[in-house]
């Protein structure tokens, strides 16, 4: 994760430069830009994060729970989100909260509140998991809700946040054939929220040919793809770039990627894949490692997050699917991403703190044993050795 950040606030401070400003990429501007405060913030949060007692969210003390009190609250700022005064709009959507002092997407919320809340409710009704209208009907038509906020103005987080929650579901037992059924009206309602927007159709026609309309439709992706390419091997070096200047949108958020690819080329884009996967194994070994049902299942849902974000933005950059609002965690410029998803990954380090700290008990309670055990079985001899010492004498006694 650090990593990761570090190499975010390189890229987007190189991403913000402009041709014709004074700014230019130097230690001083990285390190004392406010790139380099979001990223201290997000270590901030990381440590919060692992402080959180994740299975007391399951089981608190006096019977409460908070989970009621997250949805609620995931609802209101989703409808916040239309209140006159508090949406603020940004390139043709509202998908922000302007509160003077602070601006943040609640969808970035809802993505990091919505797996806990699942994972809550399927080991509530671990016993009845398996039933549609009992077990697997609730949690979905909750998230279904949620989604369809979302999805008017970030289709792509909505189709993300769905698909983690439906699969924590499956991985909590419920059986595949009713997410099958799922399957038409999800389908059913992409395809009515793509063809009832005009831009979303574009989308799509410049994913099939983006050459058809060069100036057009498709120059948004064509501009990505000649950044990626125009990297080669190794780069054309840090700050480089040459699509970044007024060539290539939204550079410093859902495609910088491209401008990685394009300064650090083949071999910058192979380090921060390899650090999206070691941060996706690692954490799979977090959940296996997991003491409760309750984190494990959290677990999955942050590692899935994270995972599945990454690789959504990567075939979105590459032309591998269309355009879609995906930002790349803890790269992307974005302070409530980066907070948030550094928070979620301190709740995986707080799981792997509780269950190294049981293993080592129940470790060191083995240890105990073996010891009692080696010194009953080495005192045996000696009192065997003493009784006939002591059997001996007897008679010469007598």
């Amino acid at each position: 994760m650090l990593a990761l950040l570090v190499i975010g606030v390189v890229m987007v401070t190189s991403a913000e430069l402009e041709i014709d400003a004074p700014t230019q990429l130097t230690l001083q501007s990285i390190l004392f830009g406010k790139h380099s405060l979001y990223a201290l913030l997000a270590l901030a949060a990381l440590g919060l994060g692992s402080l959180v007692p994740v299975q007391q969210i399951y089981t608190r003390r006096g019977g409460s729970s908070p989970i009621p009190w997250l949805l609620l609250g995931t609802f209101v700022l989703l409808l916040s989100v239309h209140v006159p005064g508090l949406g603020h709009e940004k390139n043709g959507a509202v998908r922000w909260i302007n509160v003077g002092f602070l601006t943040f997407q609640p969808s970035e919320v809802a993505k990091w509140v919505l797996p806990i809340i699942v994972a809550w409710h399927c080991c509530r009704r671990v016993g009845s998991i398996t039933s549609f209208r009992k077990g697997f009907l609730p949690p979905v038509l909750i998230v279904a809700a949620c989604c369809a906020l979302i999805a008017g103005e970030d289709l792509g987080t909505a189709i993300l946040i769905f698909s983690v929650c439906t699969l924590m579901v499956l991985a909590a037992g419920a059986r595949v054939w009713h997410a099958a059924l799922l399957a038409a009206p999800a389908a059913f309602a992409i395809v009515g929220l793509i063809i009832t927007s005009p831009y979303r159709v574009n989308r799509i026609l410049a994913y099939l040919n983006p050459y058809d309309q060069p100036r057009g439709i498709g120059y948004h992706i064509i501009q990505s793809i000649a950044a990626v390419g125009g990297g080669g091997l190794l780069g054309r070096g840090l700050g480089n770039s040459i699509r970044k200047f007024g060539y290539l949108p939204e550079d410093t958020t859902d495609f910088i990627f491209a401008i990685i690819c394009e300064e650090l080329g083949i071999a910058g884009a192979l380090i921060v894949i390899s650090l999206y996967a070691v941060l996706v194994v690692c954490g799979l070994g977090v959940i296996r490692r997991a003491d409760s049902a309750f984190a494990r299942l959290l677990g999955l849902g942050i590692v899935l997050t994270i995972g599945l974000q990454a690789a959504l933005n990567l075939a979105v950059v590459t032309g591998l699917a269309p355009t879609k609002g995906i930002a790349l965690p803890l790269l992307s410029r974005g302070g409530t991403g980066w907070l948030m998803t550094a928070f979620s990954i301190g709740l995986l380090v707080s799981i792997d703190r509780v269950a190294s700290a049981k293993e080592r008990a129940l470790a060191a309670e083995a240890d105990d044993d073996e010891d009692a055990e080696f010194d009953l079985t080495e005192a045996q001899p000696a009192v065997a050795r003493q009784d006939a010492i002591d059997g001996e004498m007897e008679p010469a006694t007598a």
